[in-house]
């Protein structure tokens, strides 16, 4: 069976390094993402944590991606996460560049470029048009547009800083037309979601909204409806 791919839009969930989202409650969450997937047809993708992307890339079929992965080749480079290593683990793809571990242009262009040639793909998040428009000439799979004052607040960019996101979108329509955009930051419901959409993203990455939620499915349900 052929791996799971990025389709759009998407809802991509980030795991983080929350205790809510390690090991078996790990799985419980890529699961119930797996069953939003299937219900609605839309694309939900999880970002477990490094120590669980064997585990749960090997439990659901949707795709499943790195936090993260280093530039270097398999040697000598302790504490090091080779695209390699991600792959074998059954990830697809990995996130780049989140504002909790950011990367120079110079590295982040090296980590798009081993990806690519591996065959992972890369969702490379960005925090200003300018940096959205330099991260676009690298030809990532998708960016991520989030302006990390309002990452884990709960008060959605989609809501908050509407502006932004239409600057990033015409900046970068301007340089490669074709990059699809998602935003993320504070998004915490469906209504989030649906305006992200409205104003031209083509999906939306998030954590806490999710992660730390009480009833994770019936919001992430709530969400995968407002992208139908």
């Amino acid at each position: 069976m052929a791996p799971p791919r990025l389709r759009f839009p998407i809802i991509i969930v980030n795991f983080k390094a929350y205790m809510e989202a390690l090991g078996k409650k790990a799985l419980e969450l890529a699961k119930i993402a797996e069953d939003v997937s299937f219900e609605t047809g839309i694309c939900i993708a999880v970002a477990p944590q490094a120590v669980d992307l064997r585990l749960i890339s090997h439990e659901v079929r949707i795709p499943v991606l790195a936090q993260h992965i280093d530039s270097v080749p398999p040697d000598r480079y302790t504490g090091a996460l080779t695209p390699e290593a991600v792959k074998d683990a059954g990830a697809i793809g990995t996130l780049l560049n989140h504002s909790e571990r950011r990367l120079i242009l110079a590295d982040l262009d090296k980590a798009i470029k081993r990806a690519r040639n591996i065959g992972l793909a890369t969702v490379v998040c960005t925090d200003t048009p300018e940096v959205s428009l330099a991260v676009a000439s690298l030809s990532p799979d998708a960016i991520a547009y989030e302006p990390p004052e309002l990452i884990a607040t709960g008060r959605a960019v989609s809501k908050e800083r509407p502006e932004a996101i239409t600057g990033v979108l015409k900046f970068i329509s301007k340089m490669n037309p074709d990059l699809p955009v998602l935003c993320g930051a504070g998004i915490s419901d469906a209504e989030d979601v649906k305006i992200a959409l409205r104003l031209g993203t083509r999906g939306v990455l998030l954590a806490s909204g999710i992660v730390k939620a009480k009833e994770p499915y019936k919001i992430l349900k709530a969400m995968a409806e407002a992208c139908l």
